[in-house]
């Protein structure tokens, strides 16, 4: 397979040209270049240190709005009321005249119910001033919980779901991607001896063996943390010798495809659930779109991009 060039964490929000292998990594490199210059709203579901901090500024380099415009927001860090105060002043600001710009969202899995409820009391009220049931902002939210299963079992309100995945972007785990882990640790060395002003050290085959056979559960995170200490040490080998000494005990295949098959069926579900929320309120409003996004409490828009996404056409209900 051709190497593709593909946007990947540095050490500041931004993101970095390196080589993937991944095929993974491809499909979603080519979905994010569709995506980014329209204004839905997306949702980035990964591990820790999978780098959505990173796509979430990649994302808003590509829609073309300048980098004052991104707007970060922890949810896990940030006191409540300071938090909810940011994101009212952002949504006024962008939600009138012809101004513009990106809110992201970060670990909005941690928000509790009421907080829940709140930002979405926020987000009504800027698609209410914007007067056409939308926000101006572009929302990008990040969560590294599964939130059709906090859905499912209650710890996330589904109407708030629903407004903040327009699309959801699943980043990989290194784990899911070993034949790119070789590479990054490179680009990592080289980057972060520019960094230090350090020669860069060099990893012979055993090391790379090492690196590459490695569980990573910082993902590229860690990564880099390993990378940056070799340049400190000037040795990848002593760099090294905290992962010698891990005890690696990886899953069997078999819990893993039982774990990955229950997990397929519990999204397939949720997706068969929502598809049917959606053909009962257009039957019952007669493919009235916006008294159909009213009923299921979703943006116009929103609604729009859903119907594109199960591939409904108003002659298929009746």
């Amino acid at each position: 397979m051709t190497p593709l060039a593909t946007k990947i964490p540095g050490s500041h929000a931004g993101c970095e040209f390196v080589p993937s292998l991944s095929s993974g990594m491809q499909a979603l490199h080519s979905f994010v270049m569709e995506i980014a210059t329209t204004d839905i709203p997306i949702l980035l579901f990964g591990e820790s240190g999978t780098g959505k901090d990173a796509y979430a500024s990649f994302i808003h380099r590509l829609s073309g709005l300048g980098e004052a415009a991104l707007k970060k927001l922890s949810c896990t860090t940030a006191s409540t009321d300071g938090l909810f105060g940011d994101i009212r002043d952002c949504l006024r600001l962008t939600g009138t005249g012809n101004e513009s710009g990106t809110l992201f969202l970060d670990g909005i899995d941690e928000l509790d119910l009421v907080s829940q409820r709140v930002l979405l009391s926020l987000l009504r009220d800027a698609e209410a001033r914007n007067g056409e049931g939308e926000l101006r902002a572009r929302l990008i939210s990040a969560t590294s919980q599964d939130l059709e299963d906090s859905v499912a079992t209650g710890r996330f309100r589904r109407e708030l779901y629903f407004r903040i995945n327009g699309f959801c972007l699943r980043l990989p785990s290194l784990r899911e991607r070993r034949e790119d882990i070789a590479p990054l640790f490179e680009h990592l060395l080289t980057r972060h001896s520019e960094e230090l002003r350090r020669e860069a050290p060099k990893a012979d085959s055993k090391a790379i063996e090492i690196i590459a056979a490695y569980e990573w559960p910082g993902n590229i995170r860690e990564l880099g943390n390993v990378a940056r200490k070799a340049v400190v040490l000037g040795s990848v080998d002593a760099a090294l010798n905290d992962l010698r000494s891990r005890p690696q005990m990886p899953p069997s295949r078999r819990e893993e495809a039982g774990l990955s098959s229950l997990k397929l069926a519990s999204r397939a579900a949720s997706r068969r659930t929502e598809r049917e929320m959606i053909l009962k309120a257009l039957h019952r409003t007669r493919w009235n779109r916006k008294r159909a996004a009213q009923e299921l409490q979703i943006s116009y828009k929103s609604l729009l991009y859903k119907i594109k996404q199960i591939g409904v056409q108003e002659s298929g209900l009746e």
